[in-house]
Order: structure tokens, then sequence, then C-alpha cells
């Protein structure tokens, strides 16, 4: 119930602040709006359990806004509990609503708004009886990607729960756990998660099949220009809400440079937390790198195949092959890492073949299946825009199949496969709660470094790994904008 009624609740005000948004992005003009598009992509690219610690400096019961607030004879928010956890998702998430919403809006023919306002329909009547009604299956997309999100996050609630236990902390709890651990209890938890998953997955396909619209825009939306108050809100909200959402990222770097001995900062700045992060955690960030760069180029040569078979060789088992690489995309990390220990703990049927758990090549493999989806995706997006003639025009000239696909068809989609690539590396940087349960002291990833330095109390090298991390992600985020411009939608 608490795993149903966090993500019920975060996908509810994502989906409110995201549309709200993009709403205001479609229908008004202001200044600043590639900026603002560029912050928003960056907000919901961290790891939300990142975030999570970024409010704990902030709102927890010595954070920055709770002293200063107390000061004021003011009630403080805690930050700990279902309140916390919702806050942080809806944050953290809201991003990707209004990527998907902004989209659509796109797509939309603003004759269909003129109809209505002809009509007599304006305002909120507009909105729900026109546009929301053509956004419903976008709308439910984003929803399934906030819900499993949320539903699947292990760190957020790991770190602000407090007691406050939701599915993946309790099956890692009964997984690891050296006292009160039952791994055939987490292993009945995993496979429940699993169904629910299946489920909401399988209902969203249903649903968004009801409500599916074809539209052709030949006149897109026409932002307005607005002055007065009008105009002063629009700015309040858009620019507020995006703040708001990089802050975190924001005071964690301000953090990193702040001098502190474990949870207590003292004055002065330095970079004494990041030599110290270096120093006490350089294999970390070099297994960082080397995994995730590893696990990109394995998910680039599954990609390319994969889609090729989806598009150019359609049939019962290439259509369940497509749908089955999106089951890791949908299935929690806690559960894909259990179930991946048990897989090669002993090996093949015990003999010790493929006996891979501890090794970095266990972590590589989990990452690189659950983040498999984002290039397969847009692998197939930018081979559906090749023309099948101009394979056949080159066997035509004597090119073999083999030498047509290496030479004329991998190149030609060659921008699609390293846009979904560098999405899928940014997204391996990020993960914890698979990671958490495949590592071991020569495998750490950053990722894991983060969190059990927060829950060791050295917050100013947490801090440091954590703009280190941001940082990598924001280059490889900007590459991938620079890459996908003109070949894919964001």
């Amino acid at each position: 119930m608490n795993s149903f009624q966090v993500s019920l609740a975060a996908t509810f005000f994502a989906l409110a602040l995201g549309m709200l948004l993009a709403y205001l992005f479609a229908m008004y003009e202001f200044k600043g709006k590639k900026l603002i598009q560029i912050l928003v992509i960056i907000a919901s690219m961290s790891a939300p359990f990142i975030s999570a610690y970024s409010w704990i400096l902030l709102l927890g019961r010595n954070g920055a806004i709770t002293n200063f607030v107390s000061s004021l004879g003011l009630p403080t928010f805690d930050i700990y509990g279902f309140g916390g956890i919702t806050m942080v998702f809806t944050l953290q998430l809201f991003p990707l609503i209004f990527l998907y919403i902004n989209g659509a809006f796109k797509n939309m023919d603003r004759s269909l708004l003129e109809a209505a306002e002809s009509l007599g329909y304006t305002g909120i009547r507009k909105f729900f009886k026109v546009i929301f009604p053509l956004l419903i299956p976008t709308v439910l997309a984003g929803c399934l990607l906030v819900f499993m999100r949320a539903f699947s996050d292990f760190g957020t609630p790991m770190l602000i729960g407090e007691g406050f236990r939701t599915f993946p902390v309790l099956i890692f709890s009964e997984f690891v756990g050296e006292v009160r651990g039952d791994t055939s209890f987490a292993s009945a938890l995993a496979l429940i998660a699993i169904g629910i998953a299946l489920l909401v997955f399988v209902l969203q396909r249903v649903v968004a099949r009801k409500f599916s619209y074809s539209m052709t825009s030949f006149y897109q939306i026409e932002p307005k220009k607005t002055t007065g108050l009008k105009r002063i809100l629009i700015y309040l909200v858009v620019y507020g809400a995006v703040f708001i959402a990089i802050l975190p990222q924001g005071f964690l770097m301000y953090t990193s440079f702040r001098n502190s001995r474990g949870i207590v900062f003292h004055e002065g700045y330095s970079f004494d937390n990041y030599i110290e992060a270096f120093n006490r955690m350089g294999t970390a960030i070099f297994n960082t790198i080397r995994i995730s760069f590893f696990g990109t180029v394995l998910v680039v040569v599954v990609a390319i195949f994969v889609s090729y078979l989806a598009v150019r060789k359609r049939n019962v088992w290439t259509w369940l092959i497509d749908n089955l690489s999106m089951i890791p995309f949908i299935v929690p990390g806690t559960v894909f890492g259990i179930s991946l220990l048990f897989a090669f703990n002993t090996g093949i049927g015990g003999t010790g073949i493929l006996r891979i758990t501890g090794t970095a090549l266990i972590i590589i493999i989990a990452l690189s299946v659950r983040r498999l989806p984002y290039t397969i995706r847009s692998s197939v997006t930018a081979l559906m825009q090749i023309p099948i003639s101009i394979e056949e025009a080159a066997e035509s000239l004597g090119s073999s199949r083999i030498n047509t696909f290496f030479r004329i068809t991998v190149p030609m989609m060659l921008s699609g496969v390293i846009a979904g690539a560098i999405l899928s590396w940014i997204t391996m940087l990020s993960e914890l709660a698979t990671s958490v349960l495949l590592y071991n002291v020569r495998t750490r990833t950053m990722t894991v470094a983060i969190y059990t330095e927060v829950l060791r109390g050295n917050f100013g090298i947490a801090a440091a790994l954590a703009t280190i991390l941001s940082a990598m992600t924001i280059v490889l985020l900007l590459i991938f904008l620079k890459i996908s411009k003109n070949n894919l939608s964001v």
C-alpha cells in the first residue's frame, strides 16, 4: 500500500505540474524557453536518491532551509516519510511529463482550438473538452513512466523513508538482512512486484489504444503574447517550478566546496572534499566510467540487431523479442539484481560456468539489460526513417545482405543509435537499485559510494562525488541533445 500510495501521489502531482508547464510553453510567449527546457531535462536525468540527499541538506532536521525558517519562528516541513518522498518524486519526475506533453502540443493543429473557440469553448472548458482528450495517449505514456520510476525507486525511500517501507526497500532489506532476512520471502515479494508492474504496463497499453487519435499538424499552435498580471504569473510559475527542480543539484554543488567533517559543515571553502573523494573513491569513479562504457557498447550491439529484426524482419518472433526487451524497463532494479544473483551465483546448473557474481561483468550485464530499451526505441525510430529501397538497390548491385547491413544500413541509422546509447549511458551512471545488490569492494560504483557515504554521515565527500556524477551526466546530456536535435524528438 505504501508503494501504491506514494507512486500514485507522485504521478498525480507530477502530471499536474508537468501538464501546466507544457500548456504554458505551448500557449504563451516568454523569454528563456530554450534554457528552461535544458534545465528541465537536466533535472530529470539526475538520480532520484541524489535529489533526496540534497533535500536532506536543505529540509532535513539540520537543513539550511529548516534552520532559516526556524529562526523566523515559522513551522518547518518534515522531509521524512510519505510527504517528503512524494515531494522528491514529484520534483524529480514532472519533467518527464512536461517533455512528453510538450512534444504532443507540437503535433496539435491550432485549427482545432480555433474551431472549439468558435463554438463557445474557451478557457477551462476548451482544455478539458478538446485539448486534454487529444493528449490522453501521451498523458498515459508519461504517467506510466513516472509511476514505474516511483514504484521501482530504492534510494529515495531508503534515505528519507524512516520506517515508510516500500516494495524495493523491503525486498532489499529481506534479501541482505543479516539478522532477520529471508531470501525466499524477498523472492516472493519480487514476483509480486513484477506482476504489479506488468499489470500496470498492460493496462496502460490497453487504455492508450482506446484513446488513440490521428492528427496532422499543418498549422502549429502559435504562442500568444501576454501583458500585466498574467505575464507575471506565467513567469513565476515556469521559472519558480524549474528553480525548485534544479535547486537540489545547485545546493549540492555549493555544499561540495564547503569545509566539512562528517555531518558538520564549517566556515570556509576549499577543494578538500574533492581531494578526499578522489583519494578514497577513485576506484569507484573509474569503475563507473568503465562499467557504463562497456555496458553501453553491449547495448549498442544488441540494440542494432534487435531493432533490425523488429523493423525489417517482422513476424511473431521478432514482435515477441521487441516487446520482451521492454520488460527490464518496468521491473524494479532490486528485483532485477536479486534475479541475477540467483542466476549466476553458482553458475549454470551449479557447474560454475558463468559464475560471475561479485565481478564487474554481472553489473555490466545488469545495467545493459535494464537500459537497453532506450537505445532499441531510438534505433527503431531511426531505422523506420530509412527506405528499404536503398538496401534493395545495394543488393541489386551485387552487395551481400551482410555487407549491405554493415556498410549501408548501420551507418544510416547511426545517429539514432548513438543518441539512444548516450541516453542509456546517462541512466547507467545514475543506477543504484541494481548496483547496490551486485557490487563488492572492487566493483563499487559512484552511486553506491555516494549512498554509503551518506549513510556514514560523510556529507561533504558525498556532495563532491554527487557533483562529479552530475557533471558527467550534464556533459553526456548536452552531447545527446546535440546529436538527437535533427533525428529524434526528446
